[in-house]
């Protein structure tokens, strides 16, 4: 019986979700935008693509994130935070999204019919939905794991990261080709979608990574490299989100360069004010 009603909980939840649209905001500008009213514009057409997250090929009624955002300008030096309904905030370069350069990844909004919902994500409680980022040809421009939001409720204009939080910012004494700023770029990317570090951040779905300890000064190198892979294989509990990292999503190497990003940072914390 409480298994129903935990159900029924999510399903009606996850359908006001659906019902409350999609908000775009761009600078000073914002759009609201139903379910129903994307799927009837003219831009929208159904793709099919290799889905990640539903983990087979999968159809969807979709509409270009271009097309969504046309006449909408822009402020110089932004991103596209996508922002879903379990705290993921996903930071979306805008080249990425609107490239306009024949054969590059080009991005999509997936749109949950609200007459046809998707079916339950593995291991979630929920669908996708009721909005989806989702890639045709992502290997093109080399889309992240994380650049494939679901569960989005919102899309809207914000400052870089590096612009908007100095507390990213590593060493300035550091080169320009040092592998931990490669590590920072890859950060941002990858966690700063679930993690704040330093209290920056737009995410709340994971702990801080610098506050009030780095993951480096308790985890000794080999057991956090196997956490980023794999946390359930190192521990389990009740609610756990982490996924882990596959070497599709970050080789070897590139869990590395992370690391040494974040033993920096531990090395140059300075207390919060």
């Amino acid at each position: 019986m409480k298994y129903i009603a935990a159900l029924l909980f999510v399903l009606l939840s996850h359908a006001a979700l659906a019902d409350n649209g999609l908000t775009v905001t761009i600078g000073k500008v914002e759009k609201k935008f139903t379910a129903a009213a994307l799927l009837a514009r003219p831009e929208t057409r159904e793709i099919e693509i290799d889905d990640p997250s539903y983990q087979k090929p999968v159809k969807y009624r979709a509409i270009p994130v271009k097309a969504l955002l046309a006449g909408m300008k822009l402020p110089p030096d932004a991103v596209i935070e996508a922002v879903a309904n379990d705290g993921f905030v996903a930071q979306l370069p805008t080249d990425l999204l609107l490239q306009p350069k024949s054969g590059a990844s080009e991005a999509y909004l997936a749109i949950e019919p609200p007459d046809a919902r998707w079916p339950v994500l593995p291991g979630k409680k929920a669908s996708a939905g009721p909005f989806y980022l989702v890639w045709l040809n992502p290997a093109a421009t080399g889309i992240r794991s994380e650049q494939w939001p679901y569960m989005v409720a919102a899309l809207r204009s914000a400052d870089s990261p590096a612009k908007r939080w100095k507390e990213l910012a590593v060493d300035k004494s550091l080169p320009a080709d040092s592998p931990i700023r490669t590590g920072q770029a890859l950060y941002v990317t990858q966690c700063m979608a679930c993690h704040k570090l330093n209290g920056a951040g737009s995410a709340d779905v994971g702990p801080d990574m610098n506050r009030p300890a780095s993951p480096t000064e308790y985890f000794q190198p080999d057991a956090l490299k196997k956490y980023i892979r794999d946390p359930a294989s190192l521990r389990r509990w009740d609610g756990m989100q982490m996924p882990g990292f596959g070497k599709d999503a970050l080789s070897d190497h590139e869990i590395d360069l992370i690391i040494s990003y974040l033993g920096h940072m531990a090395a140059n914390r300075k207390p919060a004010k």
